[in-house]
């Protein structure tokens, strides 16, 4: 029990050093020259492209993931700014539901991605869908904050 008090103290103390408080999200910024994909961007399934987006925060950065997942039903998130012509709704067979994360280099706080990344074109089920998507980007800075935007898109087989 001793042990836990000055654990909480320890915590406590830590905290209230208002000069390491950092309450401000990481931002993602999409219009920069050449920002890749943007809303209602047709993407291809096995082929590489460059995700070019740039992030910035006040203190550190330090990952972002990219998240696929399908848009069958046309559902939307509240950071969706923009809307895009949609397929009919459909019950997907082998939708594309994945996640992929990746570090930015320590103490940066600014950095555009430079990243050639391949959609996949199929799983142990077979081949993906196309159709509707949405491609989440979530950031994280070193204190934990973090900050989504949502991109609809449509991944297409050629």
């Amino acid at each position: 029990m001793r042990k836990l008090i000055y654990l909480f103290l320890a915590l406590t103390l830590f905290a209230c050093n208002s000069e390491d408080i950092d309450d401000v999200k990481p931002e993602i910024d999409l219009t920069i020259a050449n920002a890749f994909p943007t809303s209602c961007d047709t993407l291809y399934f096995g082929e590489v492209f460059t995700v070019r987006m740039k992030f910035s925060d006040n203190k550190a950065l330090s990952a972002y993931s990219l998240t696929i997942h399908d848009n069958f039903n046309q559902h939307s998130h509240d950071f969706e700014m923009v809307t895009c012509v949609l397929d009919p709704k459909k019950d997907g067979v082998n939708p594309l539901n994945d996640v992929w994360t990746y570090e930015i280099p320590k103490g940066l706080s600014e950095y555009i991605t430079d990243l050639d990344f391949q959609i996949p074109e199929a799983d142990n089920s077979g081949e993906y869908d196309s159709g509707d998507y949405h491609l989440l980007i979530q950031l994280v800075d070193e204190q934990g904050w973090s900050t989504q935007k949502g991109l609809s898109v449509k991944i297409l087989h050629r």
